[in-house]
């Protein structure tokens, strides 16, 4: 099969990106100025201070709550991981990659009434990932900074040696994804909920399917207060998105979907159909 270049590649996938989340986009009108300092911001609905402890605390309808992350169960990381190779290796056969499966999730919110709209429920789809552990971050942020420019095949085989070595690579109660339109002249649905209330739950369309319960922690790239291992989650996002999509002019507002509940809602499954695996 003819191997499509990578200029179309890249092309192509840029633009489905781009319907996949146009709906979230504002044509008109300010929403959610309130969110914001001058060109940044602080997500006041989350303390994620005991994050290294795997707990979070959030304000969880209308008040603060702490929860415990868990870990993905085995048959998630065994779907999720395998798909995720099998796509990279039909890209380096020339395959176009299908918009099922674990790369876009489905993100449900719930919390801010925008201006133009009379319901606070907001669904929207997000290309996601998994986030290094911390004491792999940094290294791995070199190693993607020094390997950018080489050959697009060459970048895939790399990335499919990350996810081969998955469960020593990646910390394993997390997801991540970038918030790629919210300014403060502009507010996406998702993103003004999750500054509101940052419970949000993900699934994927795929057989089998599973859903993330999920509390949401939104980093700002400029925020001076951003912590040494914020920086580098937020630095790590940004890479991984430019390593794959190609590079852009700005670093996009990162977020952290860290994960507290895990069900199988896969169809024609007793132990599917919306059921709570762990914890």
């Amino acid at each position: 099969m003819k191997i499509i270049t990578r200029k179309l590649f890249v092309g192509c996938l840029l633009l489905i990106l781009l319907l996949l989340v146009s709906c979230e986009r504002i044509e008109d009108g300010h929403y959610g100025e309130a969110f914001w300092d001058g060109d940044t911001f602080v997500q006041k609905t989350v303390d994620a201070s005991k994050l290294d402890e795997n707990k979070i605390k959030a304000f969880v309808d209308g008040k603060w709550q702490e929860f415990e992350l868990t870990n993905f169960p085995e048959m998630f990381m065994h779907w999720n991981i395998q798909a995720r190779i099998g796509t990279l290796e039909g890209i380096t056969k020339g395959e176009m990659p299908n918009l099922e499966g674990p790369h876009n999730a489905i993100v449900a919110t719930y919390g801010y009434r925008r201006e133009d709209s009379r319901f606070k429920v907001n669904n929207a789809i997000k290309g996601c990932g998994f986030l290094p552990k911390r004491e792999n971050i940094k290294e791995i942020n070199q190693m993607l900074a020094e390997t950018d420019t080489l050959h697009f095949m060459k970048k895939l085989e790399i990335l499919i040696g990350m996810y081969e070595k998955a469960d020593s690579l990646f910390d394993l109660n997390k997801q991540i994804s970038l918030e790629l339109y919210a300014n403060p002249e502009r507010g996406t649905q998702t993103f003004l909920n999750q500054m509101t209330d940052p419970t949000s739950v993900m699934v994927f369309m795929a057989i089998p399917t599973f859903k993330l319960k999920t509390i949401a922690y939104l980093l700002h790239p400029d925020n001076p207060d951003l912590t040494d291992y914020e920086k580098d989650v937020v630095e790590y996002i940004n890479r991984i998105h430019s390593y794959f999509h190609g590079e852009f002019s700005q670093d996009f507002i990162a977020v952290i979907y860290n994960v507290v509940e895990v069900y199988n809602s896969s169809p024609g499954n007793k132990n599917g159909r919306g059921t709570l695996i762990v914890p």
